[in-house]
């Protein structure tokens, strides 16, 4: 059997060309390395290095082997960093903040797939708008943000991951429907934040919308265009979370929003952060968010 230590002695020194370099880069003295060394050859049962002048070389064998030992050596070190991530998946922590339909609709599917896949993850959630969960990011209260922003700026001290394009429906109850189609009709806006966005569309269509109702709800919102108290819209996720009986949706082209996954800090992610990242991309893909929204 050929030990593993030995090998990685073999290895320093056909990198390094001698023993003294060899004992430095492994951090042994050079009796070790000697001995090492004398053990290996004695293991092999083959002559491994010989002296010139002052210094040593490789022999043929000692070559050969010394080849298949960095190969063998990369395999042992990919091995060992599988399993210590492997090992550190059996138990940890991540904790996520998002806006209300990421979690209701895509996180519920990725905590499905953490809790199978590593049982030992616990899984914080809160509920925060995009604004507040990227400053807990920043102050390291949460793990990963699940954010939108409207337009592409993405803060520079952020690592964002673009999940997918969320379109923007007109919420009325005729099909078919355009903002201006409905410059003159009552609006039922949203929170300020998000106002702030749909004011700005609205602007660029030529028009300021008359606000008769505000509500952050979307039950409350669907509620009172079902009454036809007004017309509103609202995101193709939260459109997934609930939709009123007699309303309909009408797709805006020129209105949509961008959900981010947003981690902070230089990579690598710890493991736990990184399997609850790969969770919430599969969630993705089996949910398909970005897609038009399915009928009542």
């Amino acid at each position: 059997m050929l030990d593993i230590l030995r090998l990685r002695v073999l290895a320093a020194i056909a990198a390094h060309g001698s023993v003294t370099k060899a004992a430095k880069q492994l951090n042994y003295s050079q009796p070790a390395v000697s001995h090492h060394l004398a053990r290996l050859e004695a293991e092999t049962g083959a002559k491994l290095v010989q002296r010139v002048g002052r210094g040593i070389r490789l022999t043929p064998e000692g070559e050969h082997l010394a080849r298949r030992a960095t190969e063998i050596l990369a395999r042992v070190d990919t091995a060992a960093a599988e399993l210590s991530a492997m090992v550190g998946l059996r138990s940890g922590r991540v904790r996520v903040a998002g806006f209300q339909s990421s979690l209701a609709v895509l996180v519920p599917h990725a905590a499905g797939t953490l809790r199978r896949e590593h049982p030992g993850i616990e899984l914080d959630l809160t509920e925060a708008h995009p604004r507040v969960a990227l400053d807990l990011l920043r102050a390291g209260d949460v793990d990963v943000a699940v954010v939108f922003r409207y337009d592409d700026a993405i803060p520079d001290d952020l690592r964002a991951t673009p999940l997918f394009e969320d379109p923007m429906y007109l919420l009325s109850l005729e099909p078919g429907q355009t903002l201006m189609g409905n410059r003159d009709s009552p609006w039922i806006g949203g929170c300020e934040n998000c106002r702030r966005d749909f004011l700005d569309v609205c602007a660029k269509a030529g028009f300021v919308p008359p606000i008769a109702y505000v509500s952050d709800d979307v039950i409350v919102q669907q509620a009172l265009v079902a009454a036809g108290m007004g017309v509103t819209t609202t995101p193709g996720l939260a459109l997934r979370t609930h939709r009123a009986p007699g309303i309909e949706a009408s797709v805006l082209s020129d209105f949509r929003r961008r959900v981010y996954l947003a981690t902070y800090g230089d990579p690598p992610d710890p493991p736990a952060t990184a399997a609850m990242i790969a969770a919430l991309r599969h969630a993705v893909e089996q949910v398909r968010p970005g897609e038009p929204t399915p009928p009542a």
